[in-house]
């Protein structure tokens, strides 16, 4: 059994000031897929995930200070691939995978449109590249995890108003049509397929005390292959760890 948790933790830096790597001992996970580093790996003391027996792979932005992706794994991967091939991808560090037998765990960070129209733009062109790509690494590596932030709710019950976000960036129908076309394509939410709940979410605005009354997003997700379906044991979102505006997503998996 292994424990996957996929955490945008909003700087990595930030986030150990804030506890994290005494969380991770006390949660123990065996994979961990963090996403927006905001750090060079030589910006980072990583003293502490070493001497823990974790191996730690990087993968930057070529920007200072902005988004970027990395897996840290007590299991040595046999492989680990930076980026996807698509250059405006990687030169913002949005793409890692580790390969451990027949079964690959990538860490993603989606482009957010938050921020105008360009980065929309650039968010759906981003998108509509991402899915072929998948597509094809599928053929080669046809037991995917894929654990990260995809700045998507998928459906009405992820997101605490759609009503009043139903033009918001993140929530827009073309962004949720792409998803549901992209876990219709033999895929599996892994949340949603252990939990039907609703007010269950992963991202918060620093603003309105929105965490605290708890005004969320659910834009964190751990999707995989439908053949790994009958090896998911469980899924789990835990809100209480505060490290970052989002909250880690637990998977454990059988392989």
């Amino acid at each position: 059994m292994k424990k996957i948790i996929s955490y945008n933790v909003n700087g990595i830096r930030a986030a150990m000031s804030k506890g994290l790597c005494d969380w991770m001992l006390k949660v123990q996970p065996d994979i961990l897929c963090v996403q927006e580093l905001k750090a060079m790996q030589d910006q980072v003391d990583v003293s502490f995930f070493e001497k823990e027996g974790y191996h730690h792979y990087w993968f930057p932005a070529e920007k200072k200070g902005y988004s970027g992706v990395a897996i840290f794994t007590r299991v040595k991967p046999d492989h680990v691939e930076y980026g996807s091939g698509i250059p405006d991808s990687d030169s913002e560090g949005r793409v890692i995978r580790a390969d451990f037998g027949d079964v690959s765990v990538m860490s993603i960070y989606a482009p957010s449109g938050s921020s105008g129209e360009e980065r929309q733009a650039f968010k759906m062109e981003w998108l509509a590249s991402f899915g072929p790509y998948i597509k094809k690494l599928r053929k080669k590596r046809p037991n995917l995890i894929l654990a990260g932030d995809f700045n998507i709710c998928h459906r009405a019950i992820d997101i605490h108003n759609p009503v009043s976000n139903a033009n918001s960036s993140g929530f827009l129908p073309e962004e949720r049509e792409w998803m549901e076309g992209f876990i219709n394509q033999e895929m599996v939410d892994t949340f949603r397929h252990f939990n039907k709940e609703p007010h269950q979410y992963t991202w918060w605005s620093f603003r309105a005390n929105a965490r605290s009354k708890n005004l969320g997003w659910r834009i964190d997700y751990q999707i995989a292959t439908r053949s790994l379906e009958s090896s998911l044991k469980r899924s789990v979102l835990l809100p209480d760890a505060r490290h970052s505006d989002h909250c880690p997503v637990v998977l454990e998996v059988d392989f």
